[in-house]
């Protein structure tokens, strides 16, 4: 049977972050970004995608050792760092809703909940880290040495594609038809 916190990342964070991808785009589109912030901030949002997909793709792929997690806690980084950019470049000229700051709580919270359960299932390398711990840090990069089934990647790139990917790209090119009439 797969580790529990395992089961927690794939059957509850996981569609929860994707949800609150999709939530967050509506409010994106309720607030009129494409008129408001814009361009600027929709290519934020891009680079904050790119960066918790790379994450995710590495928790997915890789074989999670204490590699994986400096991997993936370096992109929660960047990521927060991506996410204070992006408040400072909104803020002043958007409105940020109570309910798109709640969104945004939980764009920050998965993120953050996801490499904590790996260390669960990973704790001797996660101690390693540390320098404490029964084994020592492994900090190579490699493929799981016990794939997820092909039908669980699958699902969860389609779902973040559809729901994410998708509507992104959507309002990319809102703000690109907003910066042409603008012209």
């Amino acid at each position: 049977m797969a580790h529990p916190a395992a089961l927690l990342v794939v059957t509850v964070v996981y569609p929860l972050w994707v949800g609150a991808g999709l939530a967050d785009w509506a409010c994106h589109r309720a607030t009129r970004i494409a008129t408001t912030s814009g361009l600027r901030e929709n290519l934020l949002h891009q680079l904050m995608f790119v960066q918790m997909g790379l994450a995710i793709a590495a928790m997915a792929l890789l074989q999670v050792n204490a590699g994986v997690l400096v991997l993936v806690g370096v992109l929660f980084l960047l990521h927060e760092a991506t996410v204070w950019w992006d408040l400072r470049v909104s803020l002043p000229v958007r409105r940020v809703s109570a309910i798109e700051q709640m969104v945004h709580s939980f764009q920050e919270l998965l993120p953050l909940v996801s490499p904590l359960l790996l260390m669960a299932m990973t704790w001797d390398q996660a101690l390693a880290l540390v320098g404490l711990g029964s084994e020592p840090a492994d900090l190579r990069l490699r493929w799981k040495d016990d794939p997820l089934p092909p039908a669980l990647l699958v699902g969860g790139a389609a779902l973040a594609a559809v729901c994410n990917a998708l509507p992104l790209a959507q309002e990319t090119l809102a703000c690109l038809r907003a910066r042409r009439s603008r012209a």
